[in-house]
């Protein structure tokens, strides 16, 4: 759960009829690589209590965090611990600190494609390990749908899209190449396509927010693949979605890239400045945001 931060929207949430901004799409993404003979049941503490009857009911607790939510995650994991329940966690807190977590009986650490089957390998096998980790990323063609059918839409106020992982720059106050590398890596425009069509047979109509932490990592891929099919989805929907994402500052660099999103759907983009002085850029390694004329 989101504590009560400018990001959380907790108050703005009211003023919409709505309990939380987006959908837990790690977890969602997560359940659709569980075997299917499983019976799952996704909590979203941003809309529902986890109860403790739903804490004895599973086997198994799966629980993803990033860090802001530490000390909701810290509450779930004692919660589970004096009910008997054990306990699966990844995502970026226990990728970043699985130290603090000796406490987790499994530990899945780094990008789910590639560390989760071990770990349900050898739990079949009864023979599962405390950590999962791996040093490879993840190819995100073969990453499948979210399972959309474990929530209901009508609590968030939009959607979310993962297109790619990882960005090019390596701002030192950012952990995103830590956690997703400096090379991004995308998905096939079928793979968009089916994503959206997902989404749109939900029923959902509105903004959908491509969380990619920097949308415009490969520029070439975006503008001779992915943005051209998203406008044609988009126009042949009759226009059911709006975009929004994060991008870098270079995307004022070119004309025809703002452009292109424009027409795909995109209405807001998201970007960090954290600092008009350039000698404040240079030392957090934020060589994107200097100004043009000094380089």
């Amino acid at each position: 759960m989101y504590p009560d931060t400018f990001w959380s929207f907790k108050h703005a949430l009211k003023f919409v009829s709505k309990k939380a901004s987006f959908p837990p799409l790690g977890l969602l993404t997560v359940a659709a690589l569980l075997p299917k003979d499983w019976y799952i049941k996704l909590i979203d503490m941003n809309v529902n209590e986890l109860t403790n009857d739903e804490i004895c009911w599973a086997d198994f607790v799966f629980i993803s965090a990033m860090s802001i939510q530490s000390e909701s995650a810290n509450l779930v994991i004692e919660r589970c611990k004096k009910l008997n329940t054990k306990i699966v966690a990844g995502g970026p807190l226990f990728t970043s600190s699985p130290e603090y977590y000796q406490n987790v009986d499994h530990l899945i650490l780094n990008e789910a494609e590639i560390t989760l089957p071990g770990f349900i390998t050898d739990l079949k096998n009864g023979r599962p390990k405390h950590k999962y980790t791996s040093e490879d990323w993840a190819d995100i063609t073969t990453t499948p749908l979210p399972s959309w059918n474990l929530l209901s839409i009508k609590n968030y106020t939009s959607m979310n899209l993962q297109y790619s992982r990882g960005c090019p720059f390596d701002c030192d106050f950012c952990d995103i190449t830590v956690l997703y590398g400096r090379k991004p890596r995308t998905k096939t425009k079928e793979q968009v396509i089916a994503e959206l069509d997902a989404l749109y047979y939900t029923g959902w109509q509105g903004p959908v927010f491509f969380v990619d932490d920097n949308f415009i990592g490969n520029k070439v891929k975006l503008k001779k693949e992915i943005l051209p099919v998203i406008t044609a989805w988009n126009e042949k929907r009759k226009n059911p979605f709006y975009f929004n994402t994060e991008v870098s500052i270079n995307l004022a660099d070119d004309d025809q890239l703002m452009n292109d999103m424009v027409k795909a759907g995109f209405e807001a983009v998201f970007i960090g400045i954290e600092s008009p002085n350039d000698e404040s850029l240079i030392e957090c390694n934020k060589i994107q945001n200097r100004n043009r004329d000094l380089i």
